[in-house]
């Protein structure tokens, strides 16, 4: 399927994924290689590699993921109603353990409620590396999509990835009326204290409790100036909605 004025599989897809909190995750149990599926708690790395944080006690998926690192993870829009009813997207690829402090931090920005455990030594993060992805997204919008299709390009946006820790202190703790201009204003979102736990080349991740919203840039952003700049645009647009 094409993209349309109205909907952009890619679009779509990058922004169930962004949004995630939770989500339906299989693994393959060793000898049998039979299915084995449970919920998990997600976030993404800057890229939009979804990152997990698994204990060594849950055996299932702990000695699945070691024994064979195939993985799928399921993601929807969590609306109200019939759920058939909404998006979701279909990750496939194979799950590995990181150390990667990066994935820890933007793990608990997410899920700061995990930061009681996540140190545990029965606890690991894991990161997946995608193969393919399948969106559903409504009658007539099933696409097969490529991971460069959802994920993130960030190899030219060093400086902003090395600022992202300073970025969100600094719009948390100075223009949190600015995040809920973005929020309310220019994504529809009720109103509330709303926080801004993640910043990569292509947006900005807003939460409010367990309720995530991605803000697309109407550009890619690669440098810490040009995002002040941005933001501040979006900011003016947004008081001019209300």
């Amino acid at each position: 399927m094409q993209p349309s004025p109205d909907f952009n599989p890619a679009v779509a897809a990058k922004k169930l994924l962004r949004e995630g909190r939770s989500g339906a995750l299989a693994t393959l149990m060793p000898g049998s290689g039979d299915p084995y599926c449970s919920l998990v708690n997600v976030a993404t790395a800057a890229d939009g590699a979804p990152l997990l944080l698994i204990s060594r006690l849950c055996r299932a998926h702990q000695e699945h993921s070691l024994a064979d690192p195939r993985v799928s993870l399921m993601l929807d829009e969590r609306k109200a109603g019939d759920p058939l009813q909404g998006a979701r997207v279909m990750l496939m690829g194979t799950a590995a353990a990181t150390e990667d402090p990066q994935a820890r931090r933007r793990y608990l920005d997410r899920q700061p409620e995990a930061e009681m455990f996540a140190g545990f030594a029965d606890f690991a993060f894991y990161r997946v590396t995608l193969k393919a992805a399948h969106l559903v997204a409504g009658f007539g919008r099933i696409v097969d999509l490529k991971p460069r299709d959802v994920l993130t390009e960030t190899g030219d946006a060093a400086e902003l990835l090395a600022a992202e820790p300073e970025i969100l202190a600094h719009m948390n703790g100075d223009h949190a009326d600015a995040l809920r201009l973005y929020a309310t204003k220019l994504l529809g979102a009720p109103d509330g204290e709303w926080r801004c736990v993640g910043c990569d080349p292509e947006g900005l991740e807003l939460q409010l409790d367990r309720t995530a919203l991605r803000l697309a840039f109407p550009q890619r952003v690669r440098a810490r100036g040009v995002l002040r700049d941005l933001l501040k645009q979006m900011a003016e647009e947004a008081r001019r909605a209300g």
